[in-house]
């Protein structure tokens, strides 16, 4: 294959345009706030599980302690009719024993469930605290996700730019390049990642390799206008006076 030695030259800047928007690409699906986000989400979202379970606690122990008040209440009830019985004088001697024993045995049980309330109001006090801590973890943690999205955001953007403008370099370049050429510098580039590259001094510039000493006097001895590739990598060597020829 022919191509001026110009137009090989212009296969340079095509190259440095493309690792560039490599580059990019990669730098894109390899921002440390990727994993900082994805770290942070895991994070949110175990401070957001912890927040409905200690919810869910403060529910069960609202509803126990209402339970409770309630059936003190219908202890304290059953109490005050037993003694307005007793001070109405009206119940019989016998009826008045087991008043007094119900009071007996109601006041015990009253005295059980407020002993079993007031635990219940200490736990449930536990608890409250455990959530205002679950809320201030899970503020934090919000906080540490929003920061990073925004510094991923930020460096999008910048990366966005620098695609953009390296897209429309690429753009200008390409209609330069005769189309032969430019197929076999997209196939190699496919294939090695790199389709075209300086040969400086004997050594090629996409592989690194050092050519051995036939392989020179062979590049030397082709015309300006050959197209040379790398019998390594595969890459086009672009033949200046940089070369060492």
């Amino acid at each position: 294959m022919k191509a001026d030695p110009a137009v090989q030259r212009r296969l340079l800047e095509l190259a440095d345009v493309d690792a560039e928007l490599a580059r990019v690409d990669h730098r894109r699906r390899t921002l440390p706030e990727l994993a900082e986000i994805a770290e942070a989400e895991k994070s949110v979202q175990t401070r957001k599980d912890a927040k409905v379970a200690n919810e869910t606690a403060l529910g069960d122990l609202d509803r126990e302690v209402k339970r409770q008040e309630k059936e003190i209440d219908a202890v304290r009830s059953r109490e005050d009719r037993d003694r307005a019985l007793l001070a109405g004088g009206t119940v019989n001697s016998k009826q008045m024993t087991d008043l007094e024993h119900e009071l007996t045995t109601l006041q015990r049980r009253q005295t059980t469930l407020e002993d079993e309330l007031l635990e219940l109001m200490e736990r449930r006090e536990a608890v409250e605290l455990d959530g205002q801590h679950a809320g201030v973890e899970l503020a934090k943690a919000e906080e540490k996700l929003s920061d990073a999205a925004n510094r991923r955001d930020h460096a999008l953007a910048d990366l966005e730019t620098v695609w953009a403008r390296r897209t429309e370099d690429r753009a200008k370049l390409v209609p330069g390049i005769p189309e032969t050429l430019l197929g076999l510098y997209e196939r190699v580039r496919k294939n090695k990642g790199i389709g075209a590259a300086l040969l400086r001094a004997r050594r090629c510039g996409a592989c690194r390799i050092e050519l051995d000493r036939s392989m020179i006097s062979r590049i030397s001895g082709t015309a300006a206008d050959e197209v040379v590739t790398c019998e390594e990598c595969g890459a086009i060597m672009v033949r200046t006076t940089e070369s060492g020829l």
